[in-house]
């Protein structure tokens, strides 16, 4: 039946308003017939209504856990530092995560912006692993500064281009070069799978593998944090401590007008880092200034902020998973933070989590936050 529409169609040369009739009404019988045959519906016209794949792709991007949310609808936030959480609220915006910010020279928290998340069992740390792998490298003598890695076919990179743009080849050569032992022993030095806090009765440990990770072992654990959950309070700690010359502080958050007018601070453990610290903060401001956090520098700022991204899939979630742990300035550090986002949108990635660090920044600069040493003073003694 079908070769006969052709056929027909021949016969009428000649006649161009009858073979373009013949035509419509050829398609129009073949769309029938394969319809009733195979059961499939006959497509919308252009205009007349959504179309199926259209409909697919979007139902498919707002499953699992959602990109957007009240983050702050829950927090007691009644003690914290005002302008750095309204700073912090405002960024963060609409965004399903969670931001933590802390000063880096008391280990006193200046505000959590949705605390559920920021004290809850933890997140895959994708590429914020990447400095402590750096360091324990830098430590264990396994690389210097120097040190060229093949990544490519034809592709070699130093440390800080690695940091910069988070080359996953480099970290994972690393790992496998210094081994599961080597990077656990490190990775607990500086307070991954511990907690962050003191006395925070609602904090998790996040966990720190014990063995290495079935997918990717070592290798894969260096690069992405396989294996590795971590809380934004653990993260925004070891920020923390790369701003300040490697003291691990505990982490406090004044929930009084006393704790406030009493803190002191408590010091964890001492790192020392400090010869170290060149490296990795150059690989830090690279990623900043050309690489893949440098959505978060302010360009109307004098401050230079340093920074790490993380981008992966949390598998244990699932949903997509984006960090940033960055602080500010780098010559007199005045902030640690540590932005984490959720979701299953293209727009969950470490690069967005550094526009929210970034929109930080730029109102704290606004408020004169970096030049009020003052409010500094006022906000450390409780005046």
């Amino acid at each position: 039946m079908v070769s006969g529409l052709g056929t027909g169609q021949g016969e009428l040369t000649g006649h161009p308003e009858k073979v373009e009739t013949a035509k419509q009404f050829g398609k129009a019988t073949l769309a029938i017939l394969l319809s009733a045959v195979f059961a499939l519906p006959v497509p919308a016209a252009p205009g007349a209504g959504t179309p199926v794949r259209r409909t697919r792709k979007y139902a498919t991007r707002y499953r699992g856990v959602p990109t957007f949310a009240d983050s702050s609808s829950t927090d007691d936030g009644a003690y914290d530092d005002p302008i750095v959480r309204a700073a912090a609220v405002s960024a963060l915006g609409r965004y399903n995560g969670a931001v933590v910010a802390v000063d880096p020279n008391t280990g006193r928290i200046l505000t959590v912006v949705n605390q559920k998340i920021a004290f809850g069992g933890g997140y895959i740390p994708c590429s914020t692993i990447k400095p402590t792998i750096a360091l324990a490298a830098l430590e264990e003598n396994v690389i210097t500064r120097d040190t060229m890695l093949k990544v490519g076919r034809r592709k070699y990179m130093n440390l800080t281009e690695a940091m910069a743009h988070s080359n996953n080849v480099f970290f994972e050569q690393l790992g496998s070069r210094m081994g599961f032992e080597t990077v656990s022993k490190y990775g607990r030095l500086l307070g991954l799978g511990e907690l962050a806090g003191y006395n925070l009765p609602d904090e998790h440990p996040g966990s720190f593998p014990t063995v290495p990770p079935a997918y990717g072992g070592v290798a894969r654990m260096s690069s992405f944090g396989e294996g590795i959950q971590v809380t934004p309070l653990q993260l925004a700690a070891l920020s923390a401590a790369f701003a300040n010359g490697g003291t691990l502080y505990y982490l406090q958050y004044p929930h009084s007008q006393e704790e406030v007018e009493n803190f002191a601070p408590r010091v964890k453990r001492e790192l020392n880092i400090g010869p170290i610290l060149p490296e990795i903060r150059e690989g830090m401001l690279a990623a900043v200034l050309y690489g893949t956090g440098r959505s978060s520098f302010d360009r109307g700022g004098d401050e230079m902020p340093l920074g790490k991204t993380g981008t992966c899939d949390d598998h244990t979630t699932p949903s997509k998973i984006g960090w940033f742990i960055t602080y500010a300035d780098d010559a007199h550090a005045k902030i640690a933070l540590a932005v984490l986002l959720r979701g299953n949108t293209r727009s969950v990635k470490g690069p967005t989590a550094a526009v929210v660090a970034c929109r930080i920044y730029r109102k704290l600069r606004e408020q004169n936050y970096f030049a009020d040493s003052e409010h500094a003073v006022a906000i450390n003694t409780g005046n």
